[in-house]
């Protein structure tokens, strides 16, 4: 998935769990929490495999469920003892979505569901598929513009505008958390 999808079903997740418990909206910090978590096992696994060569795959180490169980449990006792819940369960839920966002997307752009990544070391991670981080980001964007040019692509891009605008929606009925103040739009008074 792409960041911004990451982003989007991260955030829809969270809003609703908080919603769902009674709260308003989610807190600034755990809305940038939320992002951070959504963006985290490809900021740690992209770069060490692409820029690095530390692991043999962009999808690997913090993208298993295993590390994901072990991370989250220090991150929620660490959150509790220094009375930030709200960040450490945004970044817990934005984390969690992102593992079975990444195994199910195969699916949505033709291929099958592939749920072995998310249990490596069990599993053998897929290998990166060029050298070098802007190699391999060139070649994965120019597949997804490739898949956007076909009929199936474009129907997938009609969804994808969809998640995004109800997102924004939600995301401004909630009043903008994680913006700072000096940058949200100023609400219209009728």
């Amino acid at each position: 998935m792409w960041p911004w999808e990451h982003l989007a079903v991260g955030y829809l997740l969270y809003s609703g769990y908080v919603h769902i418990r009674g709260e308003e909206s989610p807190s600034p910090a755990a809305a940038v929490a939320v992002a951070v978590g959504t963006q985290f096992p490809d900021l740690v696994d992209k770069p060490l495999a692409w820029t690095f060569g530390v692991l043999s795959s962009g999808v690997s180490v913090a993208h298993s469920v295993f590390v994901f169980v072990g991370l989250s449990t220090i991150l929620l006792v660490l959150a509790r003892r220094l009375d930030i819940e709200a960040p450490g369960e945004g970044f817990v839920v934005g984390y969690l979505s992102h593992l079975p966002a990444d195994a199910l997307y195969p699916a949505l752009l033709g291929g099958g569901v592939t749920v072995e990544k998310l249990f490596w070391p069990l599993t053998a991670a897929p290998p990166a598929v060029q050298s070098g981080f802007s190699d391999n980001f060139v070649y994965y964007f120019v597949r997804f513009l490739s898949f956007l040019a076909t009929e199936r692509g474009m129907f997938f891009l009609v969804l994808e505008v969809l998640l995004l605008a109800v997102t924004v929606l939600i995301w401004r009925s909630d009043g903008y958390p994680g913006l700072p103040a000096a940058v949200r739009p100023v609400p219209h008074s009728e």
